[in-house]
This record gives C-alpha cells, structure tokens and sequence, in this order.
C-alpha cells in the first residue's frame, strides 16, 4: 500500500508536488507503533509560517521529506488503521499534528485515556504540544463540523490566548491601546476578542487591506479598524502595543517611526507578508521582538501547576468557539489537485478571510 504525501521546495514554497511513498506492512509494524490514514487537516496561513520559518525552528524535521523538500505540518484528524500498541484499537481518531499526506506511522508513547505521544526520536527537537495527540472517538467537542472549527482555529487560539496573557501580565506596557496588523487573520482576531471581552480599559486597533475592512467590521471585536495606507492618522500622542501578525518589514518600520517612545511594545508574531528583511534598520521605540509561546506555556504550567494551562484555555475556548459559525465558513476540498491548488491559494493570499480550508489528499 502506498501513502501520498504532499511536499514544497523548502527555498522557493511557489513549487510543490505530490510522491507516493511505500507503506511499511502492517505486520510488521515494530511494538508500540500505529498506522494512522490521515482523513482531514486544515490549511490556514499559520501553516504558511511554518514553512518560512521550518528550518530556524526545525519544523522540517518532523515529517522527513525528499533533499531540498519539506513537508508542511498541519492540524487536523487520523483514524488508526493499524495498532501494535495493547491500549490503542484500530478504529480510533486523533487529533494533533499531521503532515501534508494520506497516512502517518506514530511511535506511540505516553498513551493515557485523553491522548498519546509520538515518540520517535527525529520529533523530539520541537516543543511537546507538537507530538501529542487527543484521543477524541467520544469526545463531543470534535464531532463533526466542531472538529473542523478545532482543526482551524483551535492552535492559533492557543496562541492568541497566550499573547493576550503575556500582554495583561506586562500590563500591556504600559499602552492603553493594542494594534494588530494582519486584523482579519485567525490569530488576530482570536486576540482581539479576548483583549475586548476580558481586558477592560485597552482599547483594539485592528490594521487591515481595504478588501477586508467589512469582515473585520462584522467580528465587532475591534474599536477601531484602519486600513493600511491610513495607519499614520492615527494620533501618535499616546502609548500603544504592536502585535505584528503581517511580518512586514515596511509597515512595522512605518509604525515605529510614527509612533516613536509612544511603542512600548513591538511584537512578532506571524508572517502572513513575509516582508522581512535581512538588513531591517534600528527603530524608535520598543525593540520588535519575536514572541515564542513555548516559552509562555513553560511559564505558566509551572506557576499555574499541573492542568492549570489546559483548563484557563478550556474555559476561553468554550466561550470563544460559539461564535465561529457566524465568522467562518469551512469549506472542505478533497483529493491531490485540490489540495495543491488550496495551498497555492493560501501561500499566495487568495483565500477570503471568511473562509476556512479543510483538506483531505484522499480523492
């Protein structure tokens, strides 16, 4: 049996090609491994990030693909189809981190009622959340069309839940007002709606393209949206906070200059641009930083204690994930073609920030 696999040039991500790869026999599966077929991921341009930034953060290394090429990793659901391991049936769906690809062969360790672990040696360089997978055939939260809002949007609201709580924890540094560019994206309006509903006081800017000024608008989780050719009317006299979500050398060099000793926070967050530059010069006012939320989660499961991570998330989930339906539509492509063209489209910002990709390179 062969598995698909869909890969990218790892210096030029515009080339990209599906393999066939062999699958090893199910029986002879060393102990403890798992052949899991791959049924749905989702693409956003988080996964886009991954890639630029796959070899600095070894990204690359967890899902081996042929010299030169890398294969992007994703979000999303695999049925085991093969189990060497006494407390995993064959049948049972996970949900974690999966390549680009139709199957996936697990080393399972770790395994509890709630999850498991991939143990095998060329995964342990990156942060543990990436090699964990959520058992979740009864758990209620994953059915269905839940699953895919998981799949979508769940990791990049991890993510804006920690910076929204590294950000309160510095009280924001001293700014009264937070400005995210990128306004539209996932991450940042994950942000944005926990620093409108729980940080009283701090007011949202959100940065954005003309084009997607009216989805913004529809969020009602920003108290102001600016688009970009417009940032420097905004009045410079106070204190603000960037979250940069655009990675655009350009625009955050023209908000430092604007803002000036008024930017006491300039953080780094995605790279949906991808405008950086090498040589970038120094800037008035905070250093831009890059905001790495391992380092947050380490923090806080140490201060917060054993669940403590897992249940504050819990509870900002539960209240963030009803409001999905009315931002986002999922709409599901299935088979190599589709998935290459949603890449394609992703990569290349085409895709409507009112939609949600859930692919699947089975046909």
């Amino acid at each position: 049996m062969n598995a698909t696999d869909f890969i990218v040039l790892r210096d030029d991500l515009q080339q990209c090609k599906v393999i066939e790869t062999q699958l090893p026999d199910a029986a002879t599966l060393p102990p403890d491994t798992l052949l899991v077929k791959v049924t749905r991921f989702a693409l956003t341009a988080n996964n886009i990030t991954y890639a630029v930034v796959g070899d600095q953060l070894k990204y690359w290394e967890l899902f081996p693909a042929p010299e030169g090429y890398g294969n992007i990793p994703v979000w999303g659901f695999g049925e085991v189809i093969a189990s060497m391991h006494p407390g995993v049936a064959v049948g049972e769906m996970l949900f974690g981190y999966f390549p680009m690809a139709t199957h996936l062969v697990i080393e399972a360790t770790d395994v509890s009622k709630r999850g498991l672990r991939d143990g095998a040696a060329h995964r342990q360089s990156v942060a543990p959340v990436y090699n964990a997978y959520a058992r979740v055939s009864v758990d209620p939260a994953f059915a269905g069309r839940q699953g895919d809002y998981q799949a979508l949007l769940r990791p990049l609201f991890m993510l804006s839940f920690l910076v929204d709580d590294f950000l309160a924890e510095q009280d924001f540094c001293g700014a009264r007002s937070i400005l995210l560019s990128s306004a539209s994206s996932k991450t940042a309006f994950g942000l944005a709606h926990l620093v409108h509903t729980q940080r009283p006081g701090i007011r949202v800017v959100g940065l954005t393209s003309a084009g997607n000024v009216d989805f913004v608008k529809s969020l009602g989780c920003y108290d102001e949206i600016v688009t970009y050719d417009r940032i420097t009317s905004l009045p410079a006299t106070e204190p603000v906070a960037y979250v940069d979500m655009a990675g655009s050398s350009s625009l955050r060099e023209t908000l430092h200059r604007h803002f000036g000793a008024q930017m006491k926070y300039s953080g780094q967050i995605g790279l949906t641009h991808r405008g950086r530059r090498p040589d970038e010069p120094a800037l008035p006012g905070a250093k831009p930083t890059r905001f790495f939320a391992p380092d947050q989660i380490r923090k806080r499961a140490k201060e917060w204690g054993p669940g403590g991570v897992e249940q504050r998330f819990g509870a900002a989930w539960a209240e963030f994930a009803p409001r999905l339906p009315a931002w986002l539509e999922v709409i599901e492509r299935r088979g190599p073609a589709a998935v290459r063209e949603a890449y394609l489209d992703t990569l290349n910002g085409r895709i409507p920030p009112n939609q949600g990709l859930i692919l699947s390179l089975a046909e």
